[in-house]
């Protein structure tokens, strides 16, 4: 980023300042009694309406507290925050990301061969597809039985060990796409760096059948580097200790060739990535390696090709078609107006059980930030908490808050028309669960309609739902890797144009650092074998000593 774009964004207008901040205050303030039940019943076709629809995915977003002028004037708050110059700078490849000086480009993982994307005045397209021709090459050797491990058994277990990024982004899509993998390989994800992750990981696995990936951009990452030295050591034992082994059993994603090397992994077999792809947004880089394996190389390319067709449309959409800048504009609305504290993300389609805490890390590592660009403290609320569970479990435990507690909830709702497992009527009741919620949020049921059926006077309280809680409703054909990656992306993108009118730096996530810092202090004083001389608060310095005295008993 140059200097005079710097300058430009330190002088921007502050937010609440804005002029259509403040006319959506006002709107606000003259409709915040309407209810979705009027808003309804004085436009019957408001359900046809206000939906959009573009490359496979169909929003309705009618159950929105929001009117035209609602919609008019966010559009407008948008157009006011730069948002098309910031979307045009960011596919540039500006350095976006201030605070890190680096450009923000995870829509180049995506990009066809074809095309031209700039860092520092180099064409960074070409070393993406030589990134993915690699992992290629691999992945077809070892899904043949070509590539083999240490013994000359070939490869039946994967293990993919990374943290953050570096797991949710791959865990997820192996859940997502499991109807597509080769269920001759079996995958299992470690995280943690509590132990038991790592045991039950490995517990029933063959050293002489089992490949590791181990995602680390520094290989030097905590938690990922003790599990991976952890594995190595099971490898090992399990191998006899020939050091050898472990070229056959272990590759790595990073850019550090001297630690990999170090490792015992074969460089030949290190994928890289770059420093503008952020964690949270490259598990279509070469941390999708387990992904590629699982689904394949045709597949994973059409995971590749929905997100870059998401890309495409945000690139290029008017925002009032606009997927993306549609659901950033209604997430703002319902936190920055309605006062929503949380979104919940239910998709009715159980491959994605993985998908609402995926969104987690991309939403609130993202957004969850209290200072804007210029570095002042900001005075509306940003990111809200996203959480979810898949449908319809979460009916029947979670949704007695969402129907009838006293916090304002919305929901994205996700579902599919078409089954992967038809079986009976199973789908159809499926479905019909997604749109009785939904529309039970928007229209509830009023003490009157309660008392008509007949219920005594002293439970109709009860029975009485107020309704007017907004929704969206994602729907597409069936759940495949190209929609899979078109959500994804649509999520990816909403998160940017939040970011961009909250005047946050959506791609740092300095909020993480601190706790690190402390960790790999306390760590020595844990593991000392003479008393260390402790120097934190009287809380923390009571806890080491106290977790001290009970190691030693064990």
């Amino acid at each position: 980023m140059g200097k005079q774009e710097s300058d430009d964004k330190k002088s921007a207008v502050p937010l609440t300042k804005a002029k259509n901040w403040a006319a959506l205050q006002t709107h606000y303030q003259r409709t915040k009694d309407t209810h979705l039940r009027t808003l309804f019943f004085d436009d019957p076709t408001r359900g046809q309406t206000m939906t959009a629809e573009a490359i496979g995915l169909f929003l309705d977003y009618s159950k929105n507290r929001v009117t035209d002028e609602t919609i008019r004037l966010l559009i407008a708050l948008a157009e006011e925050s730069g948002l098309r110059a910031h979307i045009d700078a960011m596919f540039r490849g500006d350095k976006i990301n201030t605070t890190e000086n680096r450009a923000v480009l995870h829509v180049a993982l995506r990009a066809p061969k074809t095309e031209t994307i700039l860092v520092d005045g180099q064409n960074i397209v070409p070393q993406v597809h030589a990134v993915l021709e690699r992992m290629t090459a691999f992945s077809d050797r070892l899904r043949s039985g070509d590539w083999k491990g240490n013994t000359g058994k070939p490869i039946r277990n994967v293990v993919n060990i990374g943290i953050g990024g570096s797991d949710l982004g791959p865990v997820m899509a192996y859940e997502a796409l499991k109807h597509y993998s080769d269920r001759h390989l079996n995958f299992r994800f470690v995280s943690n760096v509590d132990s038991t992750d790592f045991a039950e990981a490995v517990q029933d696995l063959d050293p002489s059948e089992t490949l590791f990936i181990v995602s680390s951009k520094t290989f030097t990452t905590l938690e990922t580097m003790t599990n991976a030295h952890s594995a190595r050591a099971w490898l090992l034992q399990g191998l006899g200790g020939d050091e050898s082994a472990i070229a056959k059993h272990f590759v790595a994603v990073s850019t550090n060739a001297a630690e990999v090397k170090k490792f015992g992994i074969d460089t030949a077999n290190m994928f890289g990535f770059w420093d503008w792809v952020g964690g949270r947004y490259s598990m279509d880089s070469a941390i999708g390696l387990s992904t590629m394996l699982a689904v394949g190389p045709e597949n994973f390319y059409a995971l590749l090709d929905g997100f870059h067709h998401m890309d495409e449309h945000f690139r290029t959409t008017p925002f009032e078609r606009n997927l993306p800048v549609l659901l950033a504009l209604f997430a703002i609305w319902n936190n920055d107006f309605l006062g929503a504290q949380t979104v919940a993300v239910l998709p009715y389609e159980q491959y994605l059980k993985r998908f609402p805490a995926y969104l987690q890390q991309l939403t609130m590592e993202s957004n969850g930030k209290h200072v804007t660009l210029s570095g002042a403290e900001v005075d509306y609320a940003t990111c809200p908490i996203y959480w979810g569970e898949p449908g319809t479990n979460g009916q029947h435990s979670f949704y007695q808050l969402i129907h009838q507690g006293t916090r304002l909830i919305p929901c994205d709702f996700i579902g599919f028309y078409q089954a992967l497992n038809p079986i009976g009527a199973h789908h159809d009741v499926l479905i019909a669960n997604v749109f009785a919620q939904a529309e039970a949020l928007a229209f509830g049921k009023t003490l009157e309609q309660v008392k008509s059926e007949g219920v005594p006077d002293w439970l109709a309280p009860h029975r009485v739902f107020e309704g007017n809680r907004p929704s969206n409703m994602i729907l597409a054909e069936r759940l495949t890797p190209a929609i899979l990656g078109e959500l994804i992306a649509l999520y990816e993108h909403s998160v940017f144009v939040q970011g961009v009118i909250w005047q946050i730096n959506s791609f740092d996530q300095w909020g993480v650092e601190l706790g690190k810092v402390l960790a790999q202090r306390i760590i020595p004083e844990l593991e000392s074998p003479s008393e260390p001389a402790l120097k934190h608060d009287s809380s923390t310095n009571n806890l080491i000593e106290r977790y001290r005295k009970h190691k030693a008993k064990s």
